[in-house]
């Protein structure tokens, strides 16, 4: 008996060995839990800004969106209350999500820059920066209704393409955000919720997730 245990024991360590080899475990719960609530956050103050903006009267008329299409400058954009609270938002959210995977990498001690989580980084930025292009060809033109759908659908690729380098878990919230990013498709005019739901909710029941099923015990 004690010999079986001893080689389970082995054959339980190699397949850590080959996990941490190929994938980048270190992602925490954590993370998704305090990115979401950044966004529910930045949903909320942003709301009443989107609410009584011209953009969400636009967004509303299909066919208003397709004709209000000349170029503007993205200054004027930038300079906006929006923009900055979309910047602020994302910058909080990668702040805390860094501390957190920082944290749990030391619990486990599993380097937080490895082969794994360079081709994790690669494999998220390909499909993130691609779709940015994109966003910003959209913004630039005046498509203001294609652009929530275009962030969920875009973003939900690069989970999907990354998780295979890293916990199957991700995988799931990837389809999750691409669906959700489909249907905002056809209910344009209601982005706001879309992403409060997608970069919000979606990514606290995943933290919750994935804390109570990895870290939980530790």
């Amino acid at each position: 008996m004690n010999t079986e245990n001893t080689h389970l024991e082995a054959l339980q360590d190699i397949k850590q060995m080959m996990e941490r080899s190929s994938r980048f475990i270190s992602l925490s719960g954590l993370s998704g839990i305090a990115a979401g609530t950044c966004a529910l956050i930045g949903a909320a103050v942003a709301y009443p800004i989107v609410s009584r903006s011209h953009l969400n009267t636009a967004e509303r008329n299909p066919a208003e969106l397709i004709s209000y299409n000349h170029e503007f400058l993205i200054k004027d954009y930038t300079g906006s209350s929006l923009f900055t609270i979309a910047v602020c938002t994302l910058l909080a959210a990668i702040c805390f999500a860094f501390l957190f995977t920082y944290l749990r990498s030391k619990k486990t001690n599993t380097p937080i820059w490895s082969a794994s989580s360079r081709r994790l980084t690669l494999n998220v930025m390909l499909p993130l920066v691609a779709g940015g292009i994109y966003l910003f060809r959209l913004l630039q033109i005046g498509t203001y209704g294609l652009i929530a759908p275009g962030c969920l659908i875009f973003y939900g690729l690069a989970l999907l393409n990354a998780s295979k380098y890293t916990l199957r878990e991700v995988r799931y919230l990837g389809i999750c955000e691409i669906i959700l990013g489909i249907i905002n498709l056809w209910v344009i005019g209601n982005g706001i919720y879309f992403w409060a739901f997608g970069f919000g909710i979606l990514h606290i029941l995943y933290g919750i997730v994935m804390w109570w099923k990895y870290e939980r015990k530790q």
